[in-house]
């Protein structure tokens, strides 16, 4: 199965769509994977030349990856330059997610971006190849002792290069929706390091509760998911077991392409 068939939905009837589970080695379906059948379907019914720039999810509960996913498209509005979609993800358990999308059609405007990329990050050509969760993903960690001099805010960045296997050309949604897949994997990790508490116990297995929460990204530019992109991803605060996980997406060459946020729920487990 390539990265586009994993992406690819079933029409059912009227705005639903069947989307197949895959699996990970964790169990239960990636909540990437989720969120990127959700906005394939979306897309599925919006006017060609309109591209998705944000999209808000909720998970609601753990999904199944032996089991199809149900995905039913709520068209909230049709407008000249922008289109809004709800998507209720179900499987035989009731629903697992709810997200929101927005759709623009493309417009000239000043360019302005004040987000850099940290000028001292190794680059994916310095790094190791990492043994990667994903079959289709090439992947390049960021050491994790790495600081940089440059100033950011959050608390102990986590940083890792992706590109995908499979190239989609000129296919624009495939390409955002290949930042939307790759976009849930760094969030957690990024909580459980910047707080003390957690990151005592990061390697010690079975040490953690977690799950997502809600999930959102902005797309600002066009993305080649080809090409290497490193994830940035950092601890903005905790409470009440919640975390919020902020950061970006840039281009080999520095370009912020997206802006990824994420709360999640990370609780240490208690001894027995």
């Amino acid at each position: 199965m390539t990265l586009a068939q994993l992406f690819e939905l079933t029409p059912h009837s009227g705005d639903v769509f069947v989307g197949n589970g895959h699996p990970y080695p964790w169990g239960g379906l990636y909540g990437g994977h989720i969120v990127t059948q959700a906005l394939r379907a979306a897309s599925h019914t919006v006017e060609e030349g309109f591209m998705p720039h944000s999209l808000r999810a909720y998970f609601i509960r753990r999904g199944e990856n032996t089991e199809t996913v149900r995905y039913e498209v709520d068209r909230i509005r049709n407008g000249r330059s922008f289109s809004t979609r709800r998507v209720v993800a179900r499987q035989s358990n009731g629903a697992i997610l709810n997200l929101e999308a927005s759709y623009q059609l493309p417009e000239d405007s000043a360019e302005v971006s004040s987000v850099a990329m940290l000028s001292d990050v190794p680059l994916p050509g310095d790094l190791t190849p990492a043994e990667s969760w994903s079959e289709h993903i090439e992947q390049r960690d960021v050491p994790l002792d790495f600081v940089s001099s440059d100033k950011r805010d959050g608390a102990r960045s986590l940083m890792a290069w992706y590109r995908t296997k499979e190239d989609f050309g000129g296919d624009q949604l495939l390409n955002r929706c290949a930042l939307a897949y790759l976009s849930d994997d760094l969030p957690t990790g990024a909580v459980i390091r910047g707080v003390p508490e957690l990151r005592e116990k990061w390697n010690v297995e079975n040490s953690f509760f977690s799950a997502s929460l809600d999930h959102t990204v902005w797309f600002h530019r066009d993305v080649d998911a080809s090409k290497w992109h490193l994830y940035e991803m950092s601890c903005q605060t905790y409470l009440h077991g919640r975390g919020l996980a902020y950061g970006y997406v840039f281009t080999e060459d520095g370009i912020h392409v997206a802006t990824v946020a994420q709360e999640t729920l990370v609780r240490l487990r208690q001894p027995e």
